[in-house]
């Protein structure tokens, strides 16, 4: 599967650190929100 700017991203879930804890998310519990997914490969590596 491609990811392609200005369509829909593919249905994830993972865990994130979210709200002061870390949690387990997926896309769908933010259905109908704007959400902006930002990655960062280097975070929390000696990289």
């Amino acid at each position: 599967m491609t990811v392609r700017v200005g369509k829909p991203a593919p249905e994830f879930q993972t865990r994130a650190y979210a709200q002061g804890e870390i949690k387990s998310v997926a896309l769908a519990d933010y259905k109908g929100k704007w959400v902006l997914l930002y990655f960062y490969p280097g975070d929390f590596t000696f990289v």
